[in-house]
């Protein structure tokens, strides 16, 4: 099924005012990134030609974030500072994270406001900055592929999530620089 813009004569975009858009499956275990090309869904690789990017993240002492499979491979050697599975903890209160008991290995503090925070080597960082990180590294992904800057993006969510964790899907996607 194709989409059609439909314009006032005169008033439609020239062809090369084309905007890039896409479509982010912001996944539990892993993401991807997509576009439509000629009418066809198209989902975009990474340098390595992987499409699939593991939702993981690793904070360094020296303030740097491994997102993907680096940050994967890094998980066994040093799993308090490698976060994954974050999307189970968006939108989530500290007594939300608390009744997850013993699943997670992370220390959690309480922030400012009733988020938790999860502590790592480079700081304290919520469930929306670690989101971030993998939407920044998807949004990189779509810039590189499709050779310009994006002018919004799609991202799923789960069909159970509430209101919260649909805020704080949309908090992470302006912190990583998406409309």
């Amino acid at each position: 099924m194709a989409l059609l813009q439909i314009s006032e004569p005169g008033q439609s975009t020239a062809p090369h005012e084309h905007r890039l858009a896409v479509g982010i499956d912001l996944g539990t275990t892993n993401s991807l990134v997509a576009t439509v090309r000629s009418g066809v869904a198209d989902t975009l690789p990474d340098e390595a030609g992987r499409h699939l990017l593991p939702s993981v993240v690793q904070y360094r002492r020296d303030g740097v974030a491994l997102v993907g499979d680096a940050a994967l491979h890094a998980a066994a050697d040093d799993p308090l500072n490698t976060i994954a599975s974050v999307k189970r903890l968006m939108g989530r209160g500290v007594e939300d994270v608390k009744r997850l008991g013993n699943l997670l290995p992370y220390e959690f503090s309480a922030g400012a406001s009733a988020m938790p925070r999860i502590k790592t080597a480079a700081g304290e960082r919520s469930p929306v900055e670690v989101s971030a990180e993998i939407l920044k590294t998807l949004k990189r992904r779509a810039e590189a592929t499709l050779a310009g800057p994006l002018s919004g993006a799609v991202i799923t969510v789960p069909a159970y999530f509430d209101d919260a964790q649909r805020q704080a899907t949309k908090d992470a996607a302006r912190l990583a620089g998406l409309d």
